[in-house]
């Protein structure tokens, strides 16, 4: 698969430049494992950056002109950095763009490119496809003019571009795994520090992800209420962020608050405590106690969170009847739609599939897709 695209890139570049690549960048899509919504609360994450890439082959230009060609989009674009980068027409141009204007404010001198942009990773399913862009775009422009930036700055730079120049306010989860991952490991992320810790998934668990083909725009959705819903309820408990809060004091502030804001804010304190305890559990390979904890944080994401959707529950559903307590399944990412995730013992991949084949469309009407994946390591070159 990967080959077959690292193929497509080069030769589409040469087609329509007129000269072969001088570079090619990856940067994979993530899978959150457990810690939903905690990232932007300075909370912990355990996500994995998984084997489905945005590819970006290029070659530098000694003017200053940025010539884009997006395979997935079918769409180009075109800007020049002795000029102030604006907002382009075309919503995802716009991540390309915001991280050419915050690399470029840090510096300032380096010279245009010829682009083409070719990934897998799938487009509004909650994988990260925009950090995967964002992080292969950084990366580009870092290798190909030989930049000084390390891989922390650079998950900054696009998370800037993110919040800032496309409106999306997420926190800084997908932009660091991109860039940091590791090969058969989940990242347990600080949130507030940055700082990480490796923790291994054992050899005989697969990382299942499944569509529910439920779409959601993270930009128009309810991301951001959630966001400041959040913000409402630490200043009601005179925490800088909810990290800092424990269940007790939230008890205590209760009728302080509204019932919206306090399962908020229960949600991110226990998908917190959750989320060190499946670090704990997964470094000791102890499986059981992980599903117990990802379907703890489920419920939580659909009851006190509400950002599950009717399809999504179901198929969580679904495979937990196959798994029983030899593995666990959630929904992943920002909600409203997207995938799920489920750590599943090899031998029981075929059984899932098969079940959710026969049963989801029945309940549901919809189709899923289903991407059996592995954790690999974050950005870098190609060989090519």
């Amino acid at each position: 698969m990967m080959q077959q695209m690292i193929k497509e890139t080069l030769l589409l570049f040469g087609k329509k430049y007129g000269y072969s690549a001088e570079i090619l960048v990856q940067a994979p899509g993530r899978v959150n494992l457990i810690g939903e919504h905690t990232d932007y609360n300075d909370g912990f994450v355990l996500p994995c950056a998984i084997n489905y890439n945005t590819l970006v082959a290029s070659r530098p230009r000694s003017d200053y002109q940025v010539n884009v060609i997006a395979v997935d989009f079918d769409g180009k674009d075109n800007f020049e950095l002795n000029k102030p980068i604006t907002q382009s027409e075309n919503s995802w141009a716009n991540y390309v763009r915001g991280v050419f204007k915050y690399i470029q404010e840090i510096h300032p001198d380096f010279t245009g490119m010829d682009l083409v942009i070719h990934g897998n990773v799938p487009l509004g399913a909650g994988l990260s496809s925009s950090a995967a862009l964002e992080i292969s775009i950084a990366t580009t422009i870092k290798t190909l003019h030989n930049l000084d930036i390390d891989p922390k700055e650079l998950a900054k730079i696009c998370q800037k571009a993110e919040n800032q120049f496309v409106g999306m306010n997420c926190g800084i989860m997908d932009q660091f795994i991109s860039t940091l991952g590791e090969k058969d490991h989940a990242l347990l992320i600080d949130c507030r520090n940055l700082e990480t810790v490796s923790i291994s998934i054992p050899t005989d668990i697969s990382v299942v992800i499944i569509n529910s083909n439920v779409k959601h725009g993270l930009v128009d959705s309810e991301y951001n209420l959630r966001r400041q819903q959040c913000e409402e309820a630490a200043s009601i408990l005179n925490v800088t962020k909810l990290r800092d809060a424990t269940i007790e004091l939230l008890e205590q502030h209760k009728t302080q608050m509204s019932d919206v804001i306090y399962r908020r804010a229960k949600h991110i304190i226990t998908e917190n405590a959750r989320t060190l305890e499946a670090a704990r559990a997964l470094s000791e390979n102890n499986i059981s106690k992980m599903g117990e904890l990802m379907q703890e944080s489920h419920l939580s994401m659909k009851d006190d969170f509400e950002i599950t959707a009717p399809a999504v529950d179901c198929l969580v559903n679904i495979v937990k009847s196959v798994l029983g307590d030899k593995g666990g399944v959630r929904m992943t990412g920002g909600g409203f739609g997207g995938c799920i995730v489920a750590l599943a013992p090899k031998e029981m991949v075929d059984e899932i599939r098969q079940t959710v084949e026969k049963e989801y469309q029945n309940q549901t009407n919809l189709k899923e897709s289903f991407y059996l994946c592995h954790a690999v390591n974050g950005a870098g070159s190609v060989n090519i």
